[in-house]
């Protein structure tokens, strides 16, 4: 995969399949925040929107297969990584696929708002950060099996359910 490959088919929804560098990710971000901006996201729910996305991006692209390269020249091997993004009256949903393998499991008490990280840990700290962003944030196998799906979900102050 040599280049970014976006996709607008669905009602208020963007995906974007790319390369697993960090040039490509910050593409991949200024992509999905662009779109937020267009389809509603309201002002001051963009800061969130940067936070979590750039988050999600960046573990994928350090922990997902990629090696965290910088450039896209950098790649050892094709790894692509996939985001999406759908935005409603009430919110906005975010999904980051890697390719890294990984055991959801592992991963899960991360996530949790009940239990402080171990500040000691070089794990979990940002994951324990986003979940207070947001109004959820799980993580499962990803649908082809060799990777992890990362899902958060943040709805807006006063918004009807959807």
């Amino acid at each position: 995969m040599n280049r970014l490959i976006i996709d607008r088919s669905k009602p208020g929804a963007l995906a974007v399949k790319f390369p697993a560098s960090h040039d490509q990710g910050l593409l991949c971000r200024r992509l999905l925040e662009s779109f937020g901006r267009e389809v509603g996201v309201p002002e001051e729910e963009g800061s969130t929107l940067q936070l979590v996305t750039s988050e999600l991006l960046t573990n994928a692209i350090d922990h997902g297969g990629g090696g965290g390269a910088r450039n896209f020249k950098d790649l050892e091997v094709d790894v692509p990584l996939q985001a999406s993004l759908s935005v409603d009256s009430c919110g906005w949903v975010l999904e980051v696929t890697d390719k890294g393998g990984g055991d959801p499991e592992e991963l899960r008490p991360f996530l949790e708002l009940d239990v402080l990280p171990d500040l000691e840990d070089e794990r979990g700290r940002g994951f324990f950060l986003l979940a207070q962003s947001v109004e959820s944030l799980t993580v499962e196998e990803s649908p082809a099996g060799d990777g992890l799906t990362f899902r958060a979900e943040r709805r807006y102050a006063g918004g009807d359910e959807a």
